[in-house]
């Protein structure tokens, strides 16, 4: 495994971030295809033996069930000094908006409930789910800064917003001497590649981290046609956000598959091989100990120029899809 800090903190992360999505009571969620505490923690296990220290959930993950799950598993198997742990809270809601409840109280309140399943005393990274767009941006910084000051947060990032809306939070904390975000963590992947329009070029002149969610498209840059699993035909999800593409998309997925075979490696290895020349540490889900085991693996294949030229070639531009579509 290797590692990189992540962005302008401190925090020192594995190239490969383990995404705890498909932890959690099924019974709780939205997803019908994820695992039990038992089969999550053969998953995490084989992540800390192949080097992975990052681990990222979310509160609304199955009804907390993941950062449960994980807050468990993490405690049974490493140091918590040793471990890179991210979770995301979601946009105030609209009974606490009724009854007042202020973008600062909302953080805290939010914080408080993703500690307490997980049963730890600080996140290291405390990620925006989604762009609020009913709350102030101060008080949303307010209240972050305040997470880090009570030494509750060591660090802060966001996911799915636009490049302005990024720029433009970090340029209110850096004014008001708040934290900054220090990560996004956006859709992006080979068969996605939107962010390279603007977030890509903020990024790198500001020198935020690049997390990606979707990194293998759902599975589909992992899988030869006609082979499937539970999640590719369950996750409705996913299939809201690539069947409508699926066509010029398997243009691209027949070229990863080319490759593999070139270098005797998996799809899954080629796809994050192209990713990491790209990004920071792409969020990985993983269900199965192959999922892990070919991420680790993807660290070590270094592509060409001329292959991630090949890989790159037939992209055409893709509309937002899921949260970003509005």
């Amino acid at each position: 495994m290797k590692y990189t800090k992540l962005g302008n903190s401190d925090l020192n992360v594995s190239r490969i971030c383990m995404g705890c999505m498909g932890f959690g009571d099924p019974q709780k969620g939205m997803h019908s295809w994820t695992l039990d505490e038992a089969a999550s923690k053969e998953i995490v296990k084989r992540g800390l033996e192949l080097g992975v220290n990052f681990y990222d959930t979310a509160i609304s993950y199955q009804g907390g069930t993941s950062e449960e799950y994980l807050g468990r598993i993490l405690k049974s198997l490493a140091k918590r000094e040793d471990v890179v742990v991210a979770t995301k809270f979601p946009p105030r809601s609209q009974d606490e908006i009724d009854a007042g409840v202020t973008g600062q109280q909302h953080v805290q309140n939010m914080l408080d409930t993703s500690l307490t399943h997980l049963g730890m005393d600080y996140v290291d990274l405390y990620i925006v789910h989604s762009w609020d767009y009913n709350t102030p941006v101060y008080e949303i910084m307010e209240g972050l800064n305040n997470a880090v000051k009570a030494g509750k947060v060591r660090a802060i990032g966001i996911s799915n917003c636009y490049a302005y809306q990024l720029a433009k939070a970090n340029a209110l904390a850096e004014k008001e001497g708040f934290s900054k975000f220090v990560s996004i963590q956006g859709h992006y992947n080979l068969i996605f590649r939107e962010e390279e329009r603007e977030m890509a070029r903020l990024c790198t002149e500001d020198n935020i981290a690049m997390t990606p969610y979707s990194a293998l498209a759902g599975g589909r840059l992992s899988k030869r046609p006609g082979e499937t699993s539970k999640r590719l035909s369950e996750d409705s999800y996913a299939k809201g956000k690539y069947d409508a593409t699926a066509e010029q998309d398997g243009k691209i997925i027949d070229r990863v598959a080319e490759l593999a075979d070139k270098h005797n490696a998996s799809m899954t290895e080629v796809s994050l091989a192209w990713l990491l020349t790209k990004v920071t540490s792409p969020v990985v889900g993983a269900t199965k100990l192959h999922h892990i085991e070919g991420a680790a693996k993807a660290v070590d294949l270094e592509l060409t120029a001329e292959e991630c030229a090949y890989l790159e070639e037939l992209y055409v531009p893709h509309k937002l899809v899921g949260v970003m579509a509005g």
